[in-house]
């Protein structure tokens, strides 16, 4: 968008968004951190059209036309990632989706297939490269695994989000191929990440997509946290295979060249690699902080 600007000699960038969400925060950062010298133009905050059925009824006395009637004037944003829904009798949070009604990508669940679907996913240093065998690019992979989450009931999100402004929004958001992928490369990191790169993974994830959720995309956080991230997917790579039934997603088994799991070492059965009297000698060292607190109260009478 600021390259295109650029390219046409523009002075400013006009979009779209209303005034209470948090697309407007995205656009506008984004242009901040790229042209700052670029004016920004947000007629939802200047005209005033209050509403969407306003809307609908500017564009239906002019002539323009929209995809949308007053019976169906859900507020929907898709990209290849998502789709979301909002608006209309979303807004009251007690109100059940109609999902028959509402879903573009993704069967109600109840209409998924009877029988349960397989799909395997490689990964190579933390990024999926093939579905099913095939080696696919990004984009086509992510529209095959689209199709295939879709197809089984799967990727369905009902959620009350608190947005950057401050209020809460309650919306429906389809994403097939993104719950397959993240469902996939969870089972990989537990399966290849040591537990102490994985924790903290887990930790700075809520930062990272606070960072993103509110725009921050240019912030040096952010690249910063990208850094780390692409340090603990060095040996990220192997095949997860997921069984998909009617919205649920199960792991369904994963190998990897860089597994640290050894069977030898978990196996309830007889083994000669483990010493299990070891495990007192570990338990009193790293129980001892609480042993003495546990003391000091006894000493002091503290319940």
């Amino acid at each position: 968008m600021v390259e295109i600007a650029r390219r046409e000699g523009c002075t400013a960038i006009a979009h779209g968004c209303t005034g209470k969400g948090n697309d407007q925060v995205r656009f506008e950062l984004t242009v901040k951190a790229l042209a700052p010298e670029l004016k920004i133009i947000a007629p939802w905050r200047i005209w005033d059209i209050k509403s969407r059925d306003e809307e609908l009824i500017y564009a239906q006395e002019r002539g323009i036309p929209v995809p949308v009637t007053k019976e169906t004037n859900y507020s929907r944003d898709m990209n290849l990632w998502h789709l979301s829904h909002e608006g209309m009798d979303l807004e009251d949070p007690a109100n059940e989706p109609n999902f028959a009604k509402l879903l573009q990508l993704v069967v109600p669940p109840e209409q998924a297939p009877d029988k349960p679907a397989y799909v395997t996913i490689d990964f190579e240093q933390g990024v999926p490269v093939k579905v099913d065998g095939q080696a696919l690019p990004p984009v086509e992979l992510l529209k095959k695994l689209n199709e295939i989450g879709g197809a089984n009931g799967i990727g369905i999100a009902d959620i009350v989000e608190n947005r950057l402004v401050g209020m809460k929004s309650r919306g429906v958001y389809e994403t097939p191929g993104g719950t397959l992928l993240y469902a996939a490369h969870r089972e990989l990191e537990l399966l290849c990440l040591d537990r102490d790169t994985l924790h903290y993974k887990d930790q700075v994830a809520l930062r990272y997509a606070e960072l993103v959720y509110f725009g921050q995309w240019f912030h040096p956080l952010r690249e910063a946290l990208d850094a780390f991230v692409n340090q603990t997917q060095q040996t990220v790579s192997g095949t997860v295979k997921l069984k998909l039934y009617k919205g649920s997603v199960m792991p369904a088994g994963s190998t990897s060249p860089y597994s640290l799991y050894q069977e030898a070492l978990s196996t309830f059965g007889e083994d000669d690699v483990y010493d299990q009297a070891d495990a007192g000698g570990f338990i009193n060292c790293f129980g001892l902080p609480l042993k003495v607190i546990a003391q000091m109260k006894q000493r002091n009478n503290i319940s």
